[in-house]
């Protein structure tokens, strides 16, 4: 959906600088007026696109940080959730090795 955005931003943003370099080119101007607004028009548009793609990338990067915040997070408690399984099978097998030595007492008798 994001990208869908920026797609359409990007869109949007070329066919401003299109339609206005059209504008310009057909104002009734003298050439180095023209030209100079021309100038300033690419200058602007690739400013604005500039702002949009720093943007777009902070807002990327930003995402990208809390997914694997997120990602580590739930690793932690997966890992934490698995040494508490692991501490109750060790302790049920101990449990259960004491009942064998018992038997294996008795049976020595």
């Amino acid at each position: 959906m994001e990208n869908n955005k920026g797609n359409l931003f990007v869109s949007f943003l070329a066919g401003a600088a299109i339609g206005s370099g059209l504008g310009i080119l057909f104002a009734p101007n003298k050439g180095s007026e023209t030209r100079n607004k021309i100038k300033h028009t690419v200058t602007d548009t690739t400013q604005e696109i500039s702002d949009r793609l720093k943007q777009a990338k902070d807002e990327l990067t930003r995402s990208a940080n809390e997914k694997k915040e997120d990602f580590d997070k739930k690793l932690d408690e997966t890992i934490s959730s698995m040494s508490y399984k692991a501490e109750d099978i060790i302790t049920s097998l101990e449990a259960k090795l004491e009942d064998l030595k018992k038997k294996n007492a008795q049976f020595q008798k």
